[in-house]
């Protein structure tokens, strides 16, 4: 008994569509597609949630930084506007001759610490730049300005303020200034201010005087700087008018760009002459050469976005490994169980060929007797006059008519063995392995079974052949069941005296297609869609209706295709396309 037929196993090397290879393909596309269902969600949710902490961090960095700079701005506006309105108003309010007297000068002084604590002298210069009045530790009265660009710019404007100075003492000052005129003369009042208020307003800490002893300044609020940022007033040209932890003392370089004007807060991402990244958050002072800079290092940033991307990428890490175990179990799973079950229909579909070709060869019987019969026929007259020449002694038969007589049974017996062996051959089992075949001689060996139901019917069948039919390596048995069902189905529905056209075409992309078109009665357009479905047939009372099934599955086992044009009436074409494929 066969191994087939016992319910063994067809080869699986041999059978493409329960090959391993296919199995794995499947895993691995089952994996990465499931894989990637499962992981892009994660990837594109963790980027959306990096993207808001970022933004979120960005703004608790930023949000500070910005609300510095503009309180500060108000603070620092607040600040000079209050001395530059208090010296208009001294012009404003004293007259001539008390704008003349130092003594009177003096007073005003007092009467101004009193109120800011933060002046350091006072003097009165006329239109001619001489300082006609001076209050204050130094001896300044009758100094000329006349020559100093601060006194000409203030002849363009109602007020004046200066870049930080060191001055006499050698400590850090600056000089606002006021244009008014006083009856007929007009005057400038100067006032030197202590910049140690700056230190209150910027760095926000206590200043220490000369004497170890903490200034205070009345009116002025500490913006709170953090501890991990530098904030420091620069003028123009970007030298420092307080001391910074990043740049130095004052009047030393900030090594910072030019910050472009804005008379609003603005913030900046930007690298500094050293090559060190910062975030500036800074504000220009109206009416002054001051900008109030806050810089923080983009470091602190880049730490809290390295903590997240370190968790994150762990906890996309550990969830990929997951999912990918998870999917790959699930997946291993479901492909076993889907081998199994394509074995069991493997092992099911190859006896159903088996069955289906004994079945064409029990059709193929009486065909075959009729072959058998006149080569038996010749055998037995060719034995009988034989005999009669042997028994006739008076006339002893010549050597050359014995030849011919056994000649004549040799070429007999000869095709009976032909017949048997084609026809033992076709019985084989179906797993016989690929080999170089050549489609023209296979063809008519088929077509060979089937030559008595031609000529007993008067079926005319021709070939339409190129000069050089392709060779193709492929299944021999495989491809006689697959032309000997399309050919029974052809004879089956051509009339006696009707024609069937055999064609062979090679097509590109190393492909071959097989053409078996007849004349019968046709196929319906309703069923053309059903008739490679399993039972179903049109030969009422007859047929499995698993011929063209089997035929289809066949075709695509050996990597081709099967396709059916058919008009009702004038007859149906069956084309077969096959891989030419190369011995291995």
């Amino acid at each position: 008994m066969s191994d087939v037929r016992r319910g063994i196993r067809p080869d699986e090397d041999k059978d493409r569509l329960i090959s391993p290879r296919r199995y794995r393909k499947v895993l691995i596309g089952t994996v990465l597609s499931g894989s990637l269902i499962a992981i892009l969600p994660l990837l594109i949710l963790s980027g959306i949630n990096y993207r808001q902490y970022q933004d979120v961090l960005r703004a608790e960095l930023t949000r500070p930084m910005i609300r510095f700079a503009t309180n500060g701005k108000q603070s620092l506006e607040s600040f000079l506007s209050e001395r530059l309105s208090a010296l208009s108003m001294i012009l404003q309010d004293a007259p001539p001759e008390e704008l003349r007297d130092s003594r009177r000068l003096e007073g005003l002084l007092v009467t101004l610490n009193q109120t800011f604590g933060d002046i350091v002298d006072l003097g009165v210069i006329d239109e001619n730049g001489v300082q006609i009045a001076y209050s204050g530790p130094f001896d300044l009265e009758g100094r000329d300005y006349g020559t100093q660009e601060w006194l000409r710019e203030i002849g363009t404007r109602a007020a004046y303020v200066s870049d930080v100075f060191m001055g006499y003492r050698g400590r850090p000052h600056l000089a606002v200034a006021v244009q008014q005129a006083n009856g007929a003369e007009r005057f400038v009042l100067r006032a030197t201010i202590d910049t140690d208020v700056f230190h209150w307003l910027v760095p926000a800490r206590p200043f220490e005087t000369e004497n170890n002893q903490t200034s205070t300044c009345r009116g002025c609020h500490s913006l709170g700087v953090q501890p991990s940022s530098d904030a420091f007033i620069i003028n123009e040209e970007g030298v420092l008018q307080t001391t910074s932890r990043l740049y130095g003392g004052i009047l030393e370089s900030s090594h910072l760009p030019p910050l472009p004007y804005s008379s609003e807060a603005e913030l900046l991402e930007l690298e500094d002459a050293n090559g060190m990244p910062l975030m500036i958050s800074y504000a220009q002072i109206e009416h002054s050469p001051f900008t109030l800079v806050l810089a923080s290092a983009r470091v602190a940033r880049h730490a809290g976005l390295a903590s997240l991307q370190s968790s994150l990428v762990a906890f996309l890490v550990v969830s990929i490994v997951l999912i990918a175990a998870v999917v790959t179990a699930g997946a291993v799973y479901v492909v076993n169980h889907l081998r199994e079950s394509d074995r069991k229909r493997a092992a099911l579909y190859h006896k159903m060929e088996y069955t289906n070709k004994l079945a064409a060869i029990g059709r193929l019987g009486a065909g075959v007797a009729h072959e058998i019969n006149n080569p038996l026929s010749i055998i037995t007259e060719s034995a009988g006059l034989l005999m009669d020449l042997l028994t006739r002694p008076e006339k002893p038969p010549t050597h050359e008519k014995i030849t011919s007589l056994v000649d004549s049974v040799l070429k007999s017996a000869k095709r009976c063995g032909d017949i048997t062996h084609n026809l033992l051959g076709f019985a084989k089992q179906l797993d016989v392995g690929r080999e170089s075949l050549n489609l023209d001689a296979l063809l008519r060996e088929v077509l060979g079974f089937l030559d008595k139901e031609a000529g007993y019917r008067k079926i005319r069948v021709d070939f339409d052949l190129p000069d050089e039919p392709p060779t193709i390596v492929s299944e021999r048995g495989q491809l006689q069941q697959v032309f000997l069902n399309l050919l029974n189905n052809a004879f089956a529905a051509v009339e006696d005296g009707g024609h069937i056209e055999i064609g062979i075409r090679k097509l590109a992309g190393d492909m071959v297609a097989v053409s078996i078109a007849d004349n019968g009665v046709g196929i319906p357009e309703d069923h053309i869609k059903r008739i490679f479905d399993p039972f179903f047939t049109t030969k009422k009372g007859h047929g499995t209706g698993l011929g063209l099934s089997i035929t289809y599955g066949i075709v695509e086992k050996l990597g081709g295709e099967i396709t059916v044009k058919s008009t009702v009436g004038q007859g149906t074409c069956f084309t077969v396309t096959l891989p030419i494929g190369k011995e291995s």
